[in-house]
C-alpha cells in the first residue's frame, strides 16, 4: 500500500473514532462482534446477537434498525448487498474497517478491565483473612 492511502487510512479511521462514543453499550458491541464475520441481514442479526449473549441480549427489529442507522452514519458498518425475498426486501450489513479498529479497541478496553478484576479477585483470594474485628 502507498504510504499516503496508508496515512490517509489511518487518519479516517481515527476521525470515524473521535466520533464514537466509548465504552459502547452492550448491544452495540455485540452488533458489531456479530458483523466480524460474514455479512447479515437484520432477522440474521437479532439470531447472532442472541447466540452470542447467550440470550441474555434480545434485540426487537426497531432497536436493532436504529442502532444499524447511526453505526453505518458513523462509518462504522456499510450495506454491503439487497435482495429481494419472497416480495421483501433484505439488505445485509457488513462491518467496515474503521468498524472493525472500534470493536478492537473496545475489545482490549474490556480486556484490560477483565484483567485487572482477575488480579484483584486473585489477590483477595491469596491474602490471608482477617478475624475477630479490627486489626
Amino acid at each position: 500500500m502507498h504510504p499516503a492511502v496508508a496515512i490517509f487510512r489511518h487518519t479516517f479511521a481515527a476521525d470515524i473514532l473521535a466520533r464514537v462514543e466509548t465504552p459502547l453499550r452492550e448491544p452495540t458491541f455485540l452488533i458489531l462482534t456479530a458483523l466480524a464475520g460474514e455479512p447479515l441481514h437484520g432477522y440474521g442479526l437479532i439470531a447472532e446477537v442472541d447466540r452470542l449473549s447467550g440470550g441474555r441480549v434480545s434485540l426487537r427489529p426497531g432497536t436493532l434498525y436504529g442502532a444499524l442507522d447511526r453505526l453505518v452514519d458513523a462509518g462504522l458498518v456499510r450495506v454491503d448487498h439487497e435482495e429481494i425475498v419472497e416480495g421483501r426486501l433484505r439488505r445485509y450489513y457488513q462491518l467496515t474497517e474503521p468498524g472493525g479498529e472500534v470493536l478492537a479497541t473496545e475489545t482490549e478496553r474490556m480486556r484490560r478491565n477483565v484483567d485487572a478484576a482477575t488480579a484483584r479477585l486473585r489477590a483477595i483470594k491469596a491474602a490471608p483473612r482477617l478475624s475477630g474485628g479490627v486489626a
